[in-house]
């Protein structure tokens, strides 16, 4: 057993942890953060995306031990500080961008990514930053659209599926 320490959605986290936890059952497990799901366990549907140092990874394909130090947000760090949704999630619940809503923290924590690198994308930048995002339920076009709506860009132009 490893200890491990990293800061999550702002506070400091350590547990112990085996040298094979995954960084998805350590958030799940051990420090109950359960909104980051896991969908696939091959790193093909997204639906365990955090960021670590900033980046987006996809928290099924890494190791706990190897976040010791890092940085970690979830989804449930991404809500304002008074728990109201931010921009994006308000985006997506206006925009219906979620259905079943397993996909919605993965396509969310994806969509910060996007949104911090570029504040305005296309609607094709969107969906090639989605591509290791899956979703089974809307067809993806009302997620482009949250996204976009959560850029301050007009999605009436966003041609439909």
């Amino acid at each position: 057993m490893t200890t491990v320490t990293m800061t999550v959605n702002g506070k400091s986290a350590s547990g112990e942890v085996e040298g094979r936890t995954l960084l998805v059952d350590f958030l799940r497990n051990e420090l109950n953060l359960t909104g980051t799901h896991v969908g696939c366990d091959t790193s093909q549907c997204g639906a365990c995306t955090v960021h670590v140092n900033g980046k987006a990874i996809k928290s099924c394909t890494m190791f706990a031990s190897d976040a010791d130090g890092a940085t970690v947000d979830t989804i449930e760090g991404q809500a304002n500080a008074d728990g109201s949704l931010n921009t994006i999630q308000q985006a997506f619940q206006d925009h219906h961008g979620l259905q079943c809503g397993f996909c919605t923290p993965g396509m969310v924590m994806a969509a910060a990514e996007l949104l911090k690198k570029n504040p305005k994308p296309t609607e094709t930048e969107i969906r090639d930053h989605l591509e290791g995002n899956i979703c089974r339920c809307t067809g993806y076009h009302n997620i482009v659209k949250s996204i976009m709506a959560a850029s301050g860009q007009d999605v009436s132009a966003i041609a439909a599926e």
